[in-house]
């Protein structure tokens, strides 16, 4: 058994062609970055996408600032709650206003994998321990050698 949570733990597919499942990953991955265990970090993702159905930049955007700490309180994500919430609402901003809201809008703008880091290190709350957690599995799907 692994030390980490895998895409595969939570039922994600992680696929270049599947836009859904690379935005979960990324939501997945978010959570995952912040120093808070990962247990506690999958349970806030399935309230998230499973519970509350939070699957797409748009739906994420539609909530709240008091709904997102509401549900990432319910997940048991209470130490970084505020901050985060506001981080997730900035990110599928970012996501809808530059990217169409798509990851692979991401992938598309960007030159090369490193530049896809870089574009993926732009978003607030997304720095170098998400990027690797995110690319360990997106990362051999989207840039095939």
């Amino acid at each position: 058994m692994s030390s980490y949570i895998s895409a595969a733990d939570l039922g994600i597919r992680v696929t270049a062609d599947d836009e859904q499942s690379l935005f979960k990953w990324l939501l997945a991955s978010f959570l995952f970055g912040k120093r808070i265990g990962q247990k506690v970090a999958a349970a806030t993702w399935r309230v998230l996408v499973e519970v509350h159905g939070l699957d797409t930049p748009r739906k994420l955007c539609g909530c709240t600032h008091a709904q997102l700490v509401r549900m990432l309180g319910e997940g048991g994500y209470a130490r970084y709650d505020e901050s985060t919430a506001a981080r997730l609402s900035l990110l599928c901003r970012m996501l809808l206003e530059q990217y169409q809201g798509r990851v692979l809008g991401i992938f598309e703008a960007a030159g090369s994998r490193e530049d896809f880091e870089r574009r993926l290190r732009e978003f607030k709350g997304i720095g170098p321990v998400t990027v690797g957690i995110f690319m360990r599995e997106a990362g051999p799907a989207l840039f095939r050698s």
